[in-house]
C-alpha cells in the first residue's frame, strides 16, 4: 500500500502494459489462427469421414472389434486384436533400436562433429528421413532379412527361456535346423521401420540440442567439466523435451508405417507375441493387403480398422505435444 498526495492509501498493482498491435501484425494473426483452424478442421473432418464408412462393420461386430484377432469379415468374425498387438511390437521395436541412435547422431553433430563434417551429415541425414518407405521395404526384403537371421537364431537359443524371444518349432541344438521360422518376423520389420524413424528423430533432437544456452555451457567448461560433463550437466537437461518429443514422433511414424512393413511381414490373424518368430501384422499392412479384394462390407470394416490407428496416432501425438510444452526446451521454444 502506497500514499498519494491527497493523503488516501493507494493499492500498489502491476502496471498494464499496452501495445499497438499494427495491422501487420493483426494479418499474420489472423493468417497464423485461419492455418491451425484449418488443419484442426481437416483432422476432423478425416476423423468424420472414417468413422461415416466404418460405422456398418462397428455396429455390427460391437466391443468384440476390439478382442477378435480374426478377419473374415464377409463371414461375420472380424476384429483388430491381432494386428493392433503386431502394430505396437512392430513400433516398439523400431524406436528401441532407433531412439539410440537418434540420440548418438545427434549429441555427434551438434557436440562433436567438425563444422564441414557437421553440415555434410546434417543433409545426409535429412536426406535419409527423405528416402521413400519402399525403398527401405526392398532393401529389408532382399538384403537385410537374411543377414540378420543367424542374430535371430543366436537369441533364440539363447535367450529364448523369455518369452517374448521364444520362437516356436525352433531347434537350437540343431545346427542344420532351417532358418525359415525366423524370417518375416516382428524383429526385421520393427528394424527396417527403425531406420526411417531414426533420421526424423534425429534431426529434431539435434536441433534442440544445438539450442543449448551458450552462457551454461561456458559456465560448465569453467567450473572444470569435460565435454561430456558439460552435455550431461547441460545439453541433455536441456534436449530432454526434443528428445521425448523425437521419440513421439517417431513413435507415430513407425504406428502407421505400410509398405515397409507389407513388403516384410507374413500377415497373421492371431497375436504373435515372439518378436523373432516369423509371422506379424499390422493395421496398415492389413488395409494395403485387403484393400484391393474387399467387398463393401469388407471395405467398412477396413475403415473402422484404419479410424483405430487414426486414434491411436492423435493419442500418441498429443501426448507427445503435452510432455514437450512442459519441458525446458519446449517452453523455450514456444
Amino acid at each position: 500500500m502506497t500514499r498519494d498526495t491527497s493523503g488516501t492509501e493507494a493499492q500498489d498493482l502491476p502496471r498494464r502494459l499496452y501495445a499497438d498491435p499494427g495491422l501487420p501484425d493483426r494479418v499474420f494473426r489472423g493468417v497464423a489462427r485461419s492455418g491451425g483452424g484449418l488443419v484442426l478442421a481437416v483432422m476432423l473432418l478425416v476423423g468424420g469421414f472414417l468413422l461415416y464408412r466404418a460405422w456398418q462393420a462397428l455396429s455390427r461386430a460391437g466391443w468384440s472389434f476390439l478382442t477378435t484377432q480374426a478377419w473374415e469379415p464377409d463371414a461375420g468374425r472380424f476384429g483388430i486384436a491381432a494386428v493392433l498387438v503386431g502394430t505396437v511390437l512392430i513400433a516398439l521395436v523400431a524406436v528401441a533400436v532407433a531412439v539410440p541412435l537418434a540420440i548418438g547422431g545427434a549429441l555427434y553433430i551438434s557436440e562433436y562433429a567438425p563444422p564441414r563434417l557437421r553440415r555434410t551429415l546434417i543433409s545426409v541425414v535429412d536426406l535419409m528421413a527423405a528416402v521413400p518407405s519402399v525403398v527401405y521395404g526392398l532393401w529389408g526384403l532382399f538384403f537385410f532379412e537374411g543377414k540378420i537371421l543367424p542374430t535371430a537364431r543366436w537369441i533364440a537359443t539363447y535367450l529364448g527361456w523369455i518369452p517374448l524371444f521364444h520362437v516356436d518349432g525352433a531347434d537350437p541344438s540343431d545346427p542344420l535346423a532351417p532358418e525359415s521360422v525366423y524370417t518375416s518376423s516382428t524383429l526385421v520389420a520393427g528394424v527396417v521401420v527403425a531406420l526411417m524413424v531414426a533420421p526424423i528423430a534425429c534431426s529434431v533432437m539435434r536441433e534442440v540440442f544445438s539450442q543449448a544456452p551458450v552462457g551454461e555451457r561456458e559456465g560448465a567448461y569453467a567450473l572444470g567439466a569435460t565435454r561430456w560433463g558439460m552435455i550431461r550437466s547441460v545439453v541433455l537437461p536441456f534436449g530432454k523435451g526434443g528428445m521425448i518429443g523425437g521419440t513421439m514422433l517417431g513413435l507415430g511414424r513407425a504406428l502407421g508405417e505400410t509398405i515397409g512393413v507389407y513388403l516384410i511381414i507374413s500377415p497373421v490373424f492371431e497375436i504373435q507375441w515372439h518378436v523373432l518368430q516369423s509371422g506379424a501384422s499390422s493395421v496398415a499392412a492389413l488395409i494395403a493387403l485387403r484393400y484391393g479384394e474387399a467387398s463393401e462390407f469388407g471395405m467398412s470394416a477396413l475403415m473402422a480398422a484404419g479410424l483405430a490407428l487414426f486414434l491411436m496416432t492423435l493419442v500418441v501425438n498429443f501426448a507427445a505435444s503435452s510432455i514437450v510444452a512442459r519441458s525446458r526446451s519446449g517452453a523455450a521454444s514456444e
